[in-house]
């Protein structure tokens, strides 16, 4: 019997009761952490997104992409809250003077900044 393509290419195949299955094996993907915004995309990819989500487990790109969607949302959160803490005069005298306001001007500001981030990068 002639040789096919795949074993050809150096493939090989596996007896599963009458059939032959070949012998498939991902390559090796670097770990990359992957983040809690990075976690937040892979659950919407599951869910919504299923042929992007399988697209890039076949291919092995999956854990780099959330790794680079994960940077990205967090560089965006923390350039935000920093803007918004900057033009709403929310500083380190502010926290002195009144813990509680303080505390209260930044959860709010924190909360905008997630919603933002949310809605561009990890929701789209």
């Amino acid at each position: 019997m002639e040789k096919t393509i795949f074993e050809k290419m150096g493939g090989t195949y596996e007896q599963q009761g009458d059939y032959l299955i070949p012998c498939l094996t991902l390559s090796a993907e670097e770990e990359k952490p992957v983040g809690i915004w990075g976690q937040r995309h892979l659950r919407y990819l599951k869910t919504h997104r299923k042929i992007t989500y399988m697209n890039l487990l076949t291919i092995g790109k999956l854990n780099s992409y959330l790794a680079d969607i994960n940077e990205q949302a967090e560089n965006m959160f923390f350039g935000l809250v920093k803007q918004m803490a900057e033009r709403e005069d929310v500083s380190e005298t502010l926290k002195a003077d009144n813990q509680m306001e303080w505390v209260c001007r930044m959860n709010n500001i924190r909360s905008r900044a997630t919603e933002i981030v949310n809605n561009d990068i990890i929701y789209n």
